[in-house]
C-alpha cells in the first residue's frame, strides 16, 4: 500500500514534481484538485492508503454530480505516454493550456517527465488566445512542439488566427494540436486546416488514461471493438477502476477475447480499422468539456413557466463541441428565456445554461406518443445559434 495525497493542481511545475514520484513510486499516489475545491457533497470519504501501483485519481465530473474517482496505474499513465510519443513520431516540449485535475492535462506533465523536458505552463484562469500566442515563443529551438486542448480552445484560436497574422504564423510552428475531451466540428477542424494548423484529434477518457485513438486509429497496443453499438478499448493504458466503487468497476470493465475491455458509453462504427464516434448510447452531453443530461435539462425547463412541454436534444456546436436545444410549442418572451436560462444555469451549470430554446415548434410524435427525438435533432441542427 502507499499514501494517498489530495493536492492542489494550482501550480503545475510542482505538481510535476510530485507525479515524477509518484510515477517512479517513491513519492505517494495523487488527487488532484482546483485550489478552492471542497470534497465533492455526496461523495464517499477518501482512503488514506491506495494500491502500491496506483499513481493518480482523476475526479470525473460526472452527470449526478457526484464524481467517480478513476484509479490509474504507473503503468497505464506511461503506456499512454509512450503511445503518444510514438503516434506523434516522438518526444518534444508541452505547452500546458489545460487544467492538471483533467486526465488531459495529467497526461501533459506525464508526456513532459517521459520526454525529461519541463512543460510551458499557460497562465492560469480564462483560455485568452493571445497569452497562448505568447507562451508559443518559449518553446527550446529545435525541439518537437506539441499542446493538447479541448474543442473550445481550438474555436477561439482560429478565431483569433483569422484576424492575426503573427498568431497565424506561431500557431504553424506547432508539430501537432491535440484536440479531445468531445466532438470537434467537422467545419472547426476544416477552419484550422486552412490556417495551417495542424489538428490532431483525439479519443479517450480518464479511464484510459486520456487519448488512445489519434484521427480515428488506436495508437500504442490499444484495441478497440464495437459491441452491440458501444464502444469498447482494452490496451495497457486501462485504468485499474473507480476508487472505493467495486460495483461501478465491475459495471465498466468487462473480460471478453481473453482481454479485459473498457466500456465507453459512447455509440460508434469501426471500419477497416477506423472508428467513428456517433454519440452518447445515454442522454448526456458534453458542452465545454462539461458534462450535463439532456433528461435534467428537460426536466428543469418543464419548471418554467409556459414550458411544460418542452423537449432537450443535444445538438453539434462549433464553439462548445455541443450544447442542448429545448423545443416547446409554446410562445415565449424574453422573460421567459432569461428565465430559463437562470434556471438551467443555477441547477445544472455554465453547460446547461447554454441551450438555445426553440418556441412554437410542433414537435413530431412516434407512434408510442412520446417526442421523436430523432427527426427534432435533425431540426435542431439547422437552428442559428444565438
Amino acid at each position: 500500500m502507499r499514501p494517498l495525497h489530495v493536492v492542489s493542481g494550482a501550480d503545475p511545475l510542482d505538481l510535476l514534481l510530485r507525479l515524477r514520484e509518484a510515477l517512479s513510486g517513491t513519492g505517494p499516489a495523487l488527487l488532484p484538485r482546483p485550489a478552492d475545491a471542497r470534497e465533492p457533497e455526496g461523495a464517499p470519504g477518501l482512503p488514506a492508503e491506495v494500491a502500491k501501483t496506483l499513481a493518480l485519481v482523476i475526479e470525473t465530473s460526472g452527470s449526478t454530480g457526484v464524481p467517480k474517482r478513476v484509479a490509474l496505474g504507473a503503468g497505464a499513465l506511461l503506456a499512454g505516454a509512450a503511445a503518444t510519443q510514438s503516434a506523434l513520431g516522438g518526444a518534444g516540449q508541452w505547452l500546458l493550456a489545460l487544467p492538471t485535475h483533467y486526465i488531459a492535462g495529467a497526461q501533459v506533465l506525464v508526456r513532459s517527465i517521459t520526454a525529461e523536458v519541463d512543460p510551458l505552463v499557460l497562465p492560469p484562469g480564462h483560455f485568452e488566445p493571445a497569452a497562448f500566442i505568447d507562451a508559443i515563443g518559449g518553446f527550446q529551438p529545435q525541439v518537437p512542439r506539441f499542446t493538447s486542448l479541448v474543442p473550445t480552445q481550438l474555436h477561439r484560436l482560429v478565431q483569433h488566427a483569422a484576424e492575426d497574422a503573427r498568431a497565424r504564423a506561431e500557431l504553424r510552428t506547432l508539430d501537432a494540436v491535440l484536440v479531445g475531451g468531445q466532438a470537434t466540428a467537422p467545419a472547426l477542424l476544416e477552419r484550422a486546416a486552412e490556417l495551417g494548423i495542424r489538428v490532431v484529434t483525439t479519443y479517450g477518457s480518464s479511464e484510459t488514461a486520456g487519448g488512445c485513438v489519434y484521427d480515428g486509429q488506436p495508437v500504442g497496443t490499444t484495441r478497440v471493438a464495437v459491441v452491440d453499438g458501444e464502444i469498447q478499448i482494452a490496451g495497457p493504458t486501462l485504468a485499474e477502476g473507480y476508487l472505493g466503487d467495486p460495483e461501478a468497476t465491475d459495471r465498466a470493465f468487462v473480460q471478453h477475447d481473453d482481454l479485459r475491455w473498457y466500456r465507453t458509453g459512447d455509440a460508434g462504427e469501426l471500419a477497416d480499422g477506423m472508428l467513428t464516434v456517433t454519440g452518447r448510447l445515454d442522454s448526456v452531453l458534453i458542452s465545454g468539456g462539461e458534462k450535463v443530461s439532456l433528461d435534467r435539462i428537460e426536466l428543469v425547463a418543464r419548471g418554467v413557466s409556459g414550458l411544460a412541454d418542452a423537449v432537450a436534444v443535444a445538438v453539434d456546436d462549433e464553439e462548445w463541441g455541443q450544447r442542448a436545444v429545448l423545443f416547446t410549442e409554446s410562445a415565449v418572451d424574453d422573460g421567459t428565456r432569461d428565465e430559463l436560462k437562470r434556471a438551467l444555469t443555477s441547477s445544472l451549470g455554465r453547460a446547461a445554461g447554454r441551450a438555445v430554446l426553440a418556441p412554437g415548434a410542433d414537435i413530431p410524435l412516434l407512434a408510442t406518443g412520446k417526442p421523436d427525438r430523432v427527426a427534432l435533432a435533425r431540426r435542431a441542427a439547422e437552428i442559428p445559434r444565438e
